[in-house]
């Protein structure tokens, strides 16, 4: 069960907004997104890296570089943990959001949020509290 840091993989943050409207409105939600990268570091990451690049992209019908970033860093073994302001929201759609999960479940990254830890290869699927 893990609940610190890796020592050797990278924290990833995942910033989205979908529309410029809630880019223009909506400042608190990318303030409190930004400020995950605080967070990592609280729980032992050195290595934090923002991932932005799909701010004001919509959910449907658009290219998600960002997204395409995460799992290729996943997939590569870069990520020890993904955090969010809410784990559902870090995909755009159930393909995404199952890749996602079957991803981190395969390299051992767990996904987090302001909530709890969550780690995919658990045979329980379950949040796990962190402090």
């Amino acid at each position: 069960m893990k609940t610190t840091a890796d020592t050797w993989r990278a924290a990833f943050i995942y910033i989205r907004q979908s529309t410029v409207d809630l880019l223009a409105n909506n400042r608190e939600s990318r303030r409190r997104q930004y400020g995950l990268a605080e967070r990592a570091r609280a729980l032992g990451w050195t290595d934090v890296t923002v991932i932005d690049d799909d701010l004001g992209r919509s959910g449907s019908g658009v290219r998600h570089p960002g997204f395409e970033e995460l799992l290729t860093a996943i997939c590569e073994g870069h990520v020890g943990a993904v955090f969010a302001i809410e784990v559902s929201r870090l995909a755009r759609n159930g393909r995404d959001w199952h890749t996602l999960i079957e991803f981190c479940g395969l390299v051992g990254a767990v996904i987090v949020d302001e909530d709890g830890i969550y780690e995919p290869g658990h045979p329980n699927d379950r949040l796990l509290h962190c402090q």
